[in-house]
Formats: structure tokens, C-alpha cells, sequence
């Protein structure tokens, strides 16, 4: 009788032991598609199979936002079956500074690359929070690999331009080459050509849209709010963001952002965003 309660309660202790660190490994799990040591994940709506819930920002284990200091996002709606915003056969490039849609989402774009913090990749890794980067040649050519995992992990590549002037100063067919020529060093460094265009400063006349529409580009992208170093800034007078807003931050550093770091601005835009209730989701999905 001592021999069975001794074996029962060997066996009572090896099942508690196995059911916590199954616990463990369920709390400290980290989302679908997650990479194994040294593996980047492969752009998002790439591979076969890919879900909405792949790209979504709900996918990342809350212990990597706790990494970053933040609470985990909800998932953003699954993208609508037909886009929103899609250029027709022949027609002129829509230019958009908002996505029309009546969900809590915006969306994050990132302009010209000349900060190249790698702190900044594996935050975007951690997070799975997706981007799209509007990037100048001028401002990433000394490093053109550091963006390189960027675009694997699935985050927007979109065109802003060779060397960034401002378009509305030059004539058509200089624009055209501002675009077209970026269209090309982006496909050429990163095998993926850019649908979206961003012009610098947010300048653009009627010969920019043509050019863009002669380059391949899709649509103009424009935006409502700009993250500086601490709060957004708004261009309506509510002051508050609104479903299917385009926000506008930079590659940047510490000596523009007054010692912070990208990552510490990055985690910044993303606290006001939770803090008005809205989640993010990717733009290409929606235009």
C-alpha cells in the first residue's frame, strides 16, 4: 500500500511539473510565424498561406512589448476584400492623406532613412507593428543593407524620391527622373518595386502626378498627423486622430530628437496611438 501511494504521488508530481512549463511556454510564446535564431520573416503576403493575422500587431507575445515598454496592440481588422483606394486602368494617381474606412486603425509611414539605428530593427522584429518606409536614395545610399531586414520582416517599400528636393520647383520630365530613378535603385537594391510615392515636404503639383503615373506608382501618399519628439502633430483643429489616418514620422536620431533614440520616439507614437483607442494596420493592404 506505502509502495502505491509513493508511486501515485511520483506520478501526481511529474504531471504538475509537465502542466507548468507548458504554462510557461504558453505565456512567454511568441506569435505565429516567429522565426527561428538568425531567420527573418518573409514579407508579409509574400509566402503561400500568409493570414491577416500574420501581419497583424496583435501577433507579437505581450512579453515583447513589455521589452519595449508598451502594452500589446489589438489586431486590426482583417484588410477589406476589395482596396479602398486603387488607381484605375489609365486614370491619374489618387493622392491621399487618409484611408477611407470607418475602423479604429492608421497607419505608419516613415520618411527618408538617415538614421540607421539597429535597435530600431529589432524593435519592429519584436512588435510586429507594421510600416511603410518612404525612402531617399541620398539618405540611405551609405548603408543600403541596414534596411534590408526592414524589408523582409514584411514592412512597406515605397519611393520618396532620389535626392529629395522639392518636386514643385522642377520641371516634369525632372521629376519624372527624381521618381523613376528611385522606382529603379529601390527594385534593383531590395527586388521589389514600390507602388506608393511620397513627395518631399509633402510638395506637389499636377506634372508630379504625371510623372508619378508614368513611374509605376500607384498612389501619392500624403498624411494627417507628424510624430515630433513627444506628441503628434495634428492638421485638423480637434486634434485627435480619426479612422484610417496616415501619420508621418522620420528616421531619425538622437541629435534631432533631442537625445531620445528612434526606438524611444517610435515607443512614443505608439503609446498616443493606444491612447486614442486605435490599433495599426498596413498600409499596402489598403491601397
Amino acid at each position: 500500500m506505502k509502495k502505491t501511494i509513493a508511486l501515485w504521488a511520483a506520478l501526481t508530481a511529474v504531471a504538475l511539473l509537465m502542466t507548468g512549463c507548458a504554462s510557461e511556454d504558453t505565456a512567454t510564446a511568441p506569435g505565429p510565424r516567429t522565426p527561428s535564431a538568425g531567420a527573418e520573416t518573409p514579407p508579409a503576403g509574400d509566402a503561400a498561406g500568409d493570414s491577416a493575422g500574420d501581419k497583424a500587431p496583435g501577433a507579437a507575445a505581450p512579453a515583447a512589448y513589455r521589452k519595449w515598454g508598451l502594452k500589446p496592440f489589438a489586431a486590426p481588422p482583417a484588410p477589406p476584400a476589395t482596396k479602398p483606394v486603387v488607381r484605375r486602368p489609365g486614370g491619374p494617381v489618387p493622392v491621399i492623406s487618409d484611408i477611407p474606412t470607418t475602423e479604429k486603425i492608421v497607419f505608419i509611414t516613415i520618411d527618408d532613412g538617415a538614421e540607421k539605428d539597429p535597435e530600431f530593427v529589432t524593435m519592429m522584429k519584436d512588435l510586429k507593428v507594421p510600416v511603410t518606409m518612404f525612402l531617399t536614395d541620398a539618405a540611405i545610399r551609405g548603408d543600403y543593407a541596414y534596411f534590408a531586414p526592414l524589408v523582409a520582416q514584411g514592412h512597406g517599400l515605397a519611393n520618396h524620391t532620389l535626392t529629395h528636393p522639392d518636386l514643385r520647383t522642377l520641371s516634369r520630365e525632372a521629376q519624372r527622373r527624381e521618381i523613376c530613378g528611385q522606382q529603379t535603385k529601390l527594385t534593383q537594391r531590395y527586388g521589389t518595386a514600390p507602388r506608393l510615392f511620397r513627395p518631399p515636404y509633402g510638395n506637389w503639383n499636377e506634372d508630379t502626378r504625371a510623372a508619378a503615373g508614368t513611374c509605376g506608382v500607384d498612389a501619392i501618399v500624403l498624411w494627417r498627423e507628424s510624430m515630433q519628439i513627444k506628441n503628434m502633430q495634428y492638421q485638423r483643429g480637434d486634434r485627435k486622430l480619426r479612422p484610417g489616418d496616415i501619420i508621418l514620422a522620420h528616421f531619425r536620431g538622437p541629435s534631432e530628437l533631442k537625445g531620445r533614440t528612434m526606438t524611444e520616439m517610435t515607443a512614443t507614437m505608439l503609446r498616443r496611438i493606444q491612447e486614442q483607442g486605435f490599433t495599426v494596420a498596413r498600409l499596402e493592404d489598403y491601397v
